[in-house]
């Protein structure tokens, strides 16, 4: 079996707010990097539904009783990905079709709360979730906390795959977690990949020994007005996305590292499929030197356990 995978991040503007165009778009998209001959294909941070930009860019977003910030939240509540959702389907059936992993960011509502899920898709299996651990800043204004009941990985053909979500690459405890389920290729989600963001990926793969997918995504203020117009608009929300710059607001940056922290692609700030061939044997090489998870972990001294229960907040019992 060849230990050679071609790999791909899709950099790309979202459709803010609707999902239904924002998933034909992403399998539109997908598709385009099967043709190229991607087998493991990433998509930035909420890239179906766009990241919520306007917490960051709009200056009155976090007042309370925002009627702006409200009503945009009601449409993310109305738009977002339930569980067995079946506007789905298409993704799945690519995944299924192709024999590929896909993995793209998305908002989901549970009960309701809504999260940052980071979904792969798997060629035959149910979609593997991961939702955000700790929103960031001004997130939490809309997105509740995920649990370690979606800290996992895919077991692939080729290896494992698996994902965290923007600045959960600064949480030293979550990343000895995925080091220990031994990623092969781990996909890094974020809104814009900034060089500080660029950093924690290139470490996250020299401390993990695996590739890393680290991908951005594209946004301009137009494309939150045309996804706004595109869910029936509303004044309120149109309101408060005027007091955003009129400009480009997030620029992709996406790179794919190597196990020895070296960049083997980077798209800078257009729209592009970034691809590249990747040597598993590497990630495996690199173990040589430093294991995290082995020979470097001194398990004698430090112990880390994972609770991988759901947290429902509420328990319903009978009999």
């Amino acid at each position: 079996m060849s230990n050679l995978l071609n790999v791909a991040i899709v950099q790309a503007a979202p459709v803010p707010l609707c999902i239904d165009k924002g998933i034909a778009q992403a399998v539109t998209l997908a598709s385009k990097a099967s043709d190229e001959g991607a087998r493991l294909i990433g998509f930035g941070e909420t890239f179906l539904g766009g990241y919520p930009i306007w917490l960051d860019e709009a200056p009155g977003a976090a007042l309370w009783d925002h009627r702006g910030s409200k009503a945009l939240h009601r449409i993310l509540m109305d738009q977002a990905i339930i569980e067995n959702d079946p506007r789905l389907a298409p993704l799945q059936e690519l995944a299924d079709a192709r024999k590929l992993c896909i993995s793209i960011g998305v908002h989901e509502r549970l009960r309701s709360s809504l999260y940052n899920n980071q979904m792969m898709f798997r060629p035959d299996m149910p979609v593997l979730n991961h939702r955000k651990l700790v929103p960031t800043h001004g997130e939490r204004l809309i997105w509740n906390r995920g649990d370690g009941s979606t800290i996992d990985v895919h077991q692939a053909d080729w290896g494992r795959a698996g994902n965290l979500i923007c600045w959960e690459h600064w949480m030293p405890l979550a990343r000895a977690a995925m080091h220990n389920l031994r990623e092969d290729v781990h996909v890094a989600a974020w809104p814009t990949v900034r060089e500080t963001y660029q950093i924690a990926s290139r470490h996250y793969a020299f401390e993990g020994g695996c590739h890393v997918l680290a991908a951005g995504t594209l946004l301009h203020r137009d494309d939150l007005l045309e996804g706004l117009k595109l869910v029936g608009g509303n004044d309120e929300a149109l309101a408060l996305f005027k007091e955003i710059p009129d400009t480009q607001l997030q620029f992709g940056e996406s790179i794919i590292v190597s196990p020895d922290a070296s960049i083997l692609a980077q798209a800078g700030e257009r729209e592009t499929i970034l691809s590249a061939e990747i040597n598993l044997d590497s990630g495996k090489e690199a173990k040589a030197a430093l294991d995290v998870d082995g020979h470097y972990s001194r398990a004698d001294v430090f112990d880390l356990t994972v609770d991988t229960r759901s947290k429902a907040g509420v328990n319903w019992s009978g009999e």
